[in-house]
């Protein structure tokens, strides 16, 4: 065995630079690629609110004609994909983390489960008393309303500006798409929201990248 070989470098700029590379290769594993997290969802709203579009269009009419139930399951399948991918990433990323943090991320979980739950159960119980449209609207809204405010909770206990913002993005077009009506509401969720995640997901990867090259 070289012993040679295991001894820290003697030239301060080679110590330098070894522990620069230490520290990046560091932050790329507890890191994850904020695509990873950002444009799974933005491709389930792009996809599931656009077909809700096409399909529920405003006046009752159907640009394309689909069944009514692929709408809504194309929607909840790239949801669950979407929640998938997020889970696997965040394990692989954080599994290891432990200490305030870590427990902040797993409560946070709960809220976003828990909450979740709690509302749909209370929506299922009122939409089945409103016409179609308005309980669609009723379940868009909420969902997405839902949403926009967890991602400023989120923002808000991570001190994270971006996903604040993002937080306070999709409740602003949330509450645009309301104001607009049934039909119109899933329009603008599916191009203003799933494109503002791309968008998002976009400058987190670049803030990353500039990051692990300091």
């Amino acid at each position: 065995m070289d012993l040679d070989d295991e001894s820290p470098p003697t030239d301060p700029a080679a110590a330098l630079r070894l522990i620069q590379d230490q520290r990046s290769a560091a932050a790329r594993r507890l890191d994850p690629d904020a695509r990873l997290l950002y444009w799974p969802w933005a491709v389930a709203w792009l996809i599931g609110f656009g077909l809700f579009f096409l399909r529920f269009t405003p006046g009752d009419r159907a640009l394309v004609d689909l069944p009514s139930w692929l709408p809504l399951t194309v929607l909840f399948v790239l949801l669950a994909a979407a929640g998938t991918v997020q889970a696997v990433v965040s394990m692989r990323a954080y599994g290891q983390v432990t200490g305030e943090s870590a427990q902040r991320g797993k409560w946070y979980g709960y809220v976003w489960a828990l909450g979740s739950v709690s509302i749909y159960a209370g929506l299922g119980r009122i939409a089945e008393h409103l016409p179609h449209d308005q309980a669609a609207l009723l379940w868009s809204a909420t969902a997405v309303g839902l949403t926009g405010a967890l991602h400023m909770a989120g923002g808000a206990i991570w001190l994270d500006q971006d996903l604040f913002r993002l937080g306070v993005w999709i409740s602003v077009i949330n509450l645009i798409g309301a104001i607009a009506g049934p039909g119109w509401h899933p329009l603008v969720v599916a191009v203003a929201g799933g494109g503002g995640m791309l968008v998002a997901g976009a400058i987190a990867r670049r803030r990353q990248r500039q990051r692990q090259q300091s």
